[in-house]
């Protein structure tokens, strides 16, 4: 409904009926009160003149307006439902109107036994009971209507008829009173309506408010996937953990990682993975000794296990855990194994991210020792993990080009008798003085994020200091896991080679087969990346991992290099020259060259050249050397070269 047009009608709704009754309980007991005490005053005036049954009218009122007001008591309507309280005001809006013609009517009814002054009286009370009772009902129109007539009307009327010498002004008088004061009453009204309106609609924004508040807690700390906690939930129950006193009693925390998951994933699809983790989910939950539990994100799950467990004690209560995950776990028909390794650690230190690092460190111990291990962080590896800190700090602190230096070993072709490329070795320091190979420090530029730097890096100071195109060279640099599968890198590469004068075709670029494992898809396309630029692709440690023979047909290479375990055996194992030619073959039938490192003998070199193999890199045909020594090496022509390395 609405109080424009319509202006004596009220709103509809739940909020507004109980608005209502709200406004008329704090209103209506005041009005029944004043009603109350007119006419006793009325009664109490008019007691020698009135007739007993005109007087005795008036305790009737006074009981029925009493019974309102108490009806009407503010405490009384908060308990009411809706419903009753929708009852009450169109009830009210009834007996409202009736009411006011009573007492009307009584008091017209006593009129004629009073005298000059109690008449007078008789006009004020009739007067101020309509004013209070229309002004009373400001906020409920409808009954302020029904009011303002049930008085107006019939005492103008009778004023009118009993020929008074200002009956017409009086009655003027009146009309235009209550003309003004329901105008007020309609402006009250449409105030308090926009009032309410603002109330309901601040309270819907609360509410929604409040709603929302309540999502974004649940997105905060519950894992949409499993329904159990998240990361943040997990760590922040940690960090509550720590702040408490230092009692011995601690709880241990564990980083558990599934191992196989990404088989499921690609093999039966990624529901098959998301019923594993809540199936896993549960499984931890179900565990005698875990207090909290939570999913940090992919398949690793962070535990929380009851600090009262000793050493070995958790040690037990992990074993079970893993005994449990182990448990077939049955999807669509199939039968799902999976294991998971973890690690433990007493959660003590000055943050949750501290016991995170260290339980970090436990776990990668167990997942380098395989088959589901379990490890407890201990003394020793606090003394490797303060180490390993220091050295990622100032790695990721310092300016590479300031520490790093570069070394070349030359690649000799044998039938040429002369060096055709060499491959840059990098060496990191962290003080100028000791210095690190790639397999120490390769892996705290990965954790750092600084792999692609690194590349960079290297590749402008190896084009610089061997400058390809003035000595023929070919330069070799290795490719990091993640330089492999970064997308724009061959686009960038390509443009410090361009910048530098060189030719993409004069870079070979060397991969590991551990670097294509992790995304085989997208390695193979940045390969291709690599190869559109123009670069030349070589297959790096072939045979040292998991050497699966399609790769030669499938990645687009130019060369393998054999890794230096097979080369090692190559003088003495049959086994070994059998599978090497085996590999030589397949490459020369596939148009790849093919070329061997770790040569340290002439016996290795050889049998090397008795497969077919005739490039060749080892101390045996020279070490690891500056700039400037590995070039003038080079410099001095075939014959020089022979005698350098032989």
């Amino acid at each position: 409904m609405r109080c424009y047009g319509r202006h004596w009608q009220q709103r509809g709704g739940d909020a507004f009926t109980i608005a209502y009754a709200r406004s008329v309980s704090h209103r209506a007991p005041l009005l029944y009160l004043a009603v109350i005490f007119n006419v006793l005053l009325v009664a109490w005036t008019f007691r020698a003149r009135a007739p007993l049954a005109m007087l005795l009218v008036a305790p009737v009122i006074v009981v029925l307006a009493a019974s309102r007001a108490l009806h009407w008591l503010p405490d009384r309507v908060a308990t009411r439902p809706v419903d009753q309280l929708r009852h009450d005001i169109v009830a009210m809006q009834r007996l409202g109107g009736w009411g006011a013609l009573i007492f009307v009517a009584w008091s017209l009814g006593l009129y004629p036994y009073g005298d000059p002054g109690q008449r007078e009286l008789l006009h004020f009370v009739i007067a101020v009971t309509m004013f209070a009772a229309i002004l009373g009902m400001a906020h409920a129109p409808e009954t302020a209507v029904r009011l303002a007539l049930a008085f107006t009307l019939p005492w103008s009327m009778f004023v009118l008829a009993t020929g008074h010498a200002d009956a017409v002004a009086i009655s003027l008088a009146q009309v235009f009173v209550t003309a003004i004061l329901l105008t007020m009453t309609q402006v009250q009204h449409r105030d308090f309506v926009r009032l309410e309106l603002s109330r309901q609609l601040l309270a819907r924004r609360e509410r929604q408010t409040a709603e929302l508040a309540s999502a974004h807690y649940r997105q905060a700390t519950v894992d949409y996937l499993t329904g159990g906690r998240n990361r943040r939930a997990i760590l922040n129950g940690l960090e509550e953990h720590l702040a408490g006193p230092d009692d011995g009693m601690r709880p241990w925390l564990a980083l558990f990682d599934l191992d196989g998951f990404k088989h499921v994933n690609d093999t039966y699809g990624h529901a098959a993975g998301d019923h594993v983790l809540r199936t896993v989910n549960g499984r931890i939950g179900a565990m005698p000794g875990v207090s909290a539990h939570g999913r940090l994100g992919g398949d690793e799950f962070a535990i929380l296990f009851d600090g009262a467990f000793d050493r070995e004690a958790v040690l037990a209560a992990a074993r079970a855990l893993s005994a449990a995950i182990r448990e077939p776990i049955l999807y669509n028909g199939a039968t799902l194994r999976l294991f998971g390794s973890i690690g433990l650690h007493r959660a003590q230190g000055a943050s949750a991210s501290t016991c995170l690092e260290r339980a970090d460190a436990a776990l990668y111990k167990a997942k380098e020792q395989g088959d589901g291990a379990i490890v407890a962080f201990g003394e020793a590896d606090e003394v490797a993990l303060q180490r390993r800190i220091t050295v990622m700090r100032q790695f990721n602190a310092c300016a590479l080009e300031d520490r790093l230096r570069l070394l070349y070993q030359p690649i000799f072709d044998c039938r040429e008798n002369r060096v055709v490329s060499i491959e840059a070795l990098a060496r990191w320091s962290p003080d100028g003085i000791e210095w690190q190979a790639p397999g120490e420090f390769l892996a705290i530029a990965d954790a750092t994020g600084r792999t692609g730097e690194l590349t960079r890096l290297v590749l402008a100071r190896t084009l610089a200091e061997c400058r390809p195109w003035l000595t023929g060279l070919e330069v070799s640099i290795n490719l990091a896991a993640r330089d492999v599968v970064r997308e724009g890198m061959a686009e960038t590469m390509a443009a410090i080679v361009v910048d530098a004068g060189a030719s993409p075709s004069s870079v070979m670029l060397e991969v590991t087969e551990r670097a294509l494992q992790h995304d085989p898809k997208r390695a193979t396309a940045q390969l291709l990346a690599f190869r559109e630029q123009g670069f030349r692709i070589a297959l790096d440690d072939f045979g040292a991992g998991w050497s699966s023979l399609s790769q030669l047909r499938d990645l687009p290479l130019d060369r393998i290099k054999l890794d230096r375990e097979l080369v090692g055996a190559l003088a003495t194992d049959p086994g070994a020259r059998a599978v090497t030619g085996m590999i030589v073959a397949l490459a020369w039938q596939l148009g790849i060259g093919c070329s061997i490192e770790g040569v340290e003998s002439e016996a290795q070199a050889e049998a090397a050249r008795a497969l077919g193999i005739h490039l060749m890199q080892g101390y045996h045909f020279g070490r690891p050397e500056p700039a400037a020594e590995a070039l003038r090496v080079y410099a001095q022509g075939p014959a020089a070269s022979a005698v350098g390395i032989g």
